[in-house]
């Protein structure tokens, strides 16, 4: 794909008038699941001989439209979702005029506009609503008639009214509140100039804890019952914003911060302004009967989120294609504040297996697309919410920071947003900040990066101390095509030695022979921050087993990551992979560890449709590789471990089980019955859903029903997502129905029906029931999830990809071919390359893996 499109070619509003100023009331009806609603928009007339004014709307029905006292004429362009209000001669002829509309819309249930979230009330059991909105990308048009553009900002006044018990709370703080007839009015100030996606409103019983550590005050709102879960996020929020005004220099220009836990929620966070909105289980945390990833990703998507208050809020892309840089910065921003409050998490290590990974995979499908997309329409922005929006674009930003430096680069973000500030900008203005924070041509590098699809595979051939360098497109199914292998990237070698990473030498050609001092040690993009892959021959692959006391953590983890891709897609063999990791049993970082294990699943869920005794070696393969450690690391967690040595903990325990080791899952199942008779301390939190997927692994019509009795009592959230993700790993056929039948009956929430269906993918008899109903209930799929919200192209990559053979895309293929794909085309393409992918890696690899095998004894 080419860079931006010019803008003549997205399918915007027309420019006669822009809009100045909203003043929005709305009145919720939790009885019809309708809300009544009025907007007087203040508007700049452009083109005064221009009797028209087009806005965007969808499901909302106008009663009246004036400027005025003259009517206006409606008429609707529901595919383009678009009204027109069409006036008599000379109405739009002075310098400004206010649009006045009544109108009413749906209280809908697709978590999208303005819509109603379904909850048992944790008090009395009963199930309500609260009311709340979801307007990114697109969705502020079913909330009220609006120019929902994100480069069209203006100012808002909101207005809710509702009975007098509920808490109303919008973007600002309240100006007036007072009650008539039972009902209550909250008028809230006036917002800075912002854009209609970042406009938020909630309606709702809500509790709240607060922090009053900062300036201004910072809650935490949820539900009663719940609110008390919420101090974690709270005392963070404070600590986190007081840390990006110092690092961003710029005060956060609002009067409150409000972080509100909703029920139903497509997303994990929404960063609106002033009242941040998340995922109950992705704010709330109760610390002690939670998993560290759980408190890891409650702190990140807070801290994500309070980024974009700056970066996104503050300062907006001009238009869609511009995300990336919203979600890549905030994604990064959250790390970076992370690595000041939790050093011992090494996030920055972590990033290595998390977002560079999941970076890597998306984009080294053929359906991958450029950083920085074009977008032309309303229904093709919300897949572009992916691993290539977050993941890439993070990891462009880490790798510009290492090259620039991370103060140098934080303080051309600083002159950026104080530049921009209150308005639009589009990628180029930052790489112009950073050019000239650094003095160096940021831009000419990063171009490539960013419209260009996909990235590099450097081969390395060395003769003596000779090295030489040549890079080629990578894809994940090793077939490139001449026409795809035309991109030259800039690439930062960062050449790892004894002496240290040279970081002086990049490689923007296609090839580049340098010498050597000393070739017996090197390893090329040192700390791995580039966005490449290296491949060596198997001679450099056997001393990179014997050398790991020389590369660092992120080097040993990039090493691992990196042959298991090589391995997949046929530019080495997967002996070479097997062989390295077998060689580093004794390694001690968690970090490198979860790349190990990682990558051995990756191997697994590729070998899943082989036979039971080849499965069984890979079994006993990783069961020699970890229970020693396990064992030794034991499963009891003390208050006195540091977080590496838990991580640890927590990932041999998880790996020698998944390896069915005897003496973990003996350990595992006596710990369950303890607690299902009563102990709540007989399984660590930290290990639970491991303990619960043994058991499922053990199956059983008894087991299941205790795993939904937890799933229906759970001590906590966490234990209730562990639990529906536990129900999806029986593997009798009944059960699986079973699961799949409370997907749709109300058991459980639209907003996690995903969590049951990845747990099905972990085995083949999930795999296979998965799709088999996907296929037959896809039309009530297709409606509880609207094209429009990214979760559908969710479903259907879970629900695909975890097949491996290439009669497998043929019918999927052929599913879809039939159906309308408008949403998640995108998604379709990419989950049929990885099927591929996998398809390719095992008819290649599939002798060599039984041979290495049944070489070191691992059949029975």
């Amino acid at each position: 794909m080419s860079s931006a499109a010019p803008s003549d070619k997205r399918e915007v509003l027309p420019s006669n008038v822009t809009p100045l100023h909203y003043d929005l009331e709305v009145e919720p009806n939790f009885e019809t699941f309708k809300f009544d609603g009025s907007v007087k928009i203040d508007l700049k007339v452009n083109e005064k001989d221009v009797d028209t004014v087009q806005l965007n709307l969808i499901d909302i029905e106008i009663h009246s439209a004036k400027i005025g006292s003259a009517d206006a004429e409606v008429s609707f362009d529901k595919e383009n979702q678009i009204a027109e209000f069409k006036f008599a001669e000379g109405t739009l002829s002075q310098e400004n005029v206010r649009l006045d509309i009544v109108f009413t819309g749906i209280l809908n249930d697709n978590m999208a506009g303005f819509y109603r979230a379904k909850y048992e009330d944790k008090l009395t059991g009963e199930t309500k609503y609260m009311a709340t909105t979801q307007m990114e990308p697109t969705d502020a048009r079913r909330a009220f008639p609006c120019f929902d553009e994100p480069n069209l900002k203006a100012t808002f006044d909101v207005t809710l009214i509702s009975n007098d018990s509920l808490t109303h709370l919008s973007n600002m703080d309240v100006k007036t509140e007072s009650v008539k007839d039972g009902k209550k009015i909250t008028k809230f100030n006036t917002t800075p100039k912002m854009s209609t996606y970042l406009v938020a409103f909630i309606v709702a019983e809500l509790k709240f804890v607060e922090n009053k550590d900062f300036r201004i005050p910072v809650r935490v709102y949820a539900t009663p019952g719940n609110e008390k879960d919420g101090q974690y996020a709270a005392d963070l929020t404070a600590k986190t914003l007081a840390f990006f005004e110092k690092s961003f220099g710029i005060k956060y220009p609002l009067p409150k911060m409000d972080n509100v836990a909703v029920h139903e929620f497509s997303a994990g966070a929404m960063e609106n302004w002033g009242l941040v909105t998340y995922r109950v289980v992705d704010l709330l945390l109760d610390e002690e009967n939670s998993t560290l990833d759980r408190i890891q990703r409650v702190a990140e998507v807070v801290q994500h989120e309070l980024a974009h208050q700056w970066f996104g809020n503050l300062v907006t892309m001009d238009w869609w294609e511009g995300l990336w840089l919203n979600e890549g910065f905030a994604t990064w921003m959250s790390w970076y504040s992370c690595n000041a409050f939790q050093p011992e998490w090494k996030v920055w290590e972590q990033y290595v297996t998390d977002t560079l990974q999941h970076a890597l995979a998306l984009d080294s499908l053929r359906s991958s697309h450029p950083i920085e997309v074009p977008v032309k329409r309303a229904d093709e922005i919300n897949q572009i919410f992916d691993a290539i929006s977050y993941s890439k674009g993070a990891s462009l930003l880490r790798m510009i920071s290492k090259w620039l430096g991370e103060d140098t680069f934080v303080k051309g973000v600083s002159e950026y947003l104080n530049k921009f500030k209150y308005g639009n900008a589009k990628t180029e203005d930052l790489w112009d900040s950073l050019s000239k924070a650094s003095g160096k041509d940021v831009r000419k590098v990063m171009d490539i990066w960013t419209k260009k699809v996909g990235y590099p595979v450097i081969t390395v051939t060395e003769n003596g101390n000779e090295i030489t360098f040549k890079q080629n497109r990578y894809l994940s199914t090793g077939d490139v095509k001449d026409d795809e292998d035309k991109t030259l990237y800039p690439v930062f070698l960062a050449l790892a030695s004894k002496d240290g990473i040279d970081s002086s030498l990049v490689l923007d050609e296609r090839e580049k022979t340098i010498q050597l001092k000393d070739s017996r040690f090197f390893k090329v993009n040192g700390a791995q921050s580039g966005i490449y892959i290296t491949s060596y021959s198997d001679d450099r692959w056997a001393k990179f087993g014997e050398q790991s006391n020389l590369l660092s953590v992120e080097d040993r983890t990039g090493l691992v990551a990196d042959v298991k891709a090589l391995s997949a897609s046929g530019y080495t063999s997967t002996t070479n992979f097997l062989q390295l990791i077998s060689k580093w049993n004794k390694e001690e970082s968690f970090v490198v560890w979860d790349q190990i294990v990682n990558s051995i699943s990756s191997l697994k869920s590729t070998w899943v449709f082989e036979p039971q005794d080849v499965k069984d070696a890979l079994d006993n393969f990783t069961r020699e590789l970890v229970s020693k450690k396990a064992h030794s690391l034991g499963w009891e967690f003390n208050a006195s471990d540091s977080f590496a040595t838990q991580r640890l903990k927590v990932t041999m325990f998880g790996t020698a089980a998944g390896a069915k080791d005897p003496k973990v899952e003996k350990v595992a199942l006596d710990m369950f019955e303890k607690y299902i008779s009563g102990n709540k301390k007989a399984i660590p939190a930290l290990i639970k859903p491991i303990v619960f997927n043994i058991v499922a692994r053990r199956g059983g019509v008894e087991n299941y029903e205790k795993i939904f009795n937890i799933y229906n009592n759970p001590i906590s959230n966490d234990e209730k997502l562990a639990a529906l993700r536990t129900l999806g790993r029986f593997k009798e056929s009944e059960l699986l129905e079973r699961t799949l039948g409370y997907l749709f009956d109300g058991t459980v929430l639209n907003q996690d029906i995903y969590i049951p269906m990845q747990g099905m993918r972990a085995h083949k008899e999930g795999i296979e029931a998965l799709w088999k109903w996907v296929q037959t209930n896809w039309d009530e799929i297709a409606k509880r999830l609207p094209p429009g919200l990214s979760m559908l192209g969710s479903v259907v990559v879970i629900s695909t990809s975890g097949f491996t053979s290439l009669k497998a895309v043929e019918e999927v293929k052929a599913f879809f071919e039939k159906k309308s794909t408008k949403g998640f085309d995108q998604s379709l393409a990419q989950s049929l390359d990885t099927i591929t992918s996998k398809a390719q890696w095992i008819n290649r690899d599939r002798e060599i893996v039984e041979k290495y095998l049944e070489d070191n004894g691992y059949f029975e």
